[in-house]
């Protein structure tokens, strides 16, 4: 079965994962107790939110030919990562992150799942730059992968401030 992709509707999933991402942080950060790490994650929900209207303008300004099919994928190697992608294979982009959240977890634990976000976006949009032409915005997809790399640094330093509490 042939499965094809366009930028329009992979820019579409990106946005999906950035408002799970915003979601998921906000809800962590009402429920750990620890107030630096709260701020961190309201942070990040800020963030997450800049990176869905980076790929909403991004998917605003796409051309006609950019919403068709990507033609030219002769090994069907970028068609069989998005379509391990949409169905769930790598990471499900339609279940919402923070509905796995219980109230129970430590800040530890909510920072470590964050991180396994941030991993899951940035194995997402890596393979989201093959298929966006450098007009439609590949720059931009570049700089956030940055972001969210950054983000892991973030979230990295705060376990460790955590692990030996240090503030």
């Amino acid at each position: 079965m042939s499965f094809e992709f366009n930028a329009d509707e992979i820019l579409e999933m990106a946005e999906q994962i950035e408002r799970n991402g915003a979601r998921f942080y906000r809800k962590a950060a009402e429920l750990v107790k620890d107030a630096a790490v709260s701020k961190l994650l309201q942070d990040l929900a800020v963030w997450e939110d800049g990176h869905e209207r980076a790929f909403a303008t991004m998917r605003a300004g796409l051309a006609h030919q950019e919403r068709e099919p990507r033609v030219f994928d002769p090994e069907h190697e970028t068609s069989m990562y998005l379509r391990a992608m949409a169905d769930g294979h790598v990471f499900d982009a339609r279940v919402d992150p923070a509905d796995t959240l219980t109230g129970k977890e430590s800040a530890a634990d909510i920072l470590r799942m964050a991180i396994g976000q941030e991993k899951d976006s940035i194995v997402f949009y890596t393979g989201l730059k093959e298929i966006i032409s450098q007009t439609a915005g590949r720059e931009r997809i570049e700089e956030i992968i940055k972001e969210e790399m950054g983000h892991i640094g973030f979230l990295n330093r705060e376990i460790a401030a955590l692990s030996s509490n240090v503030r």
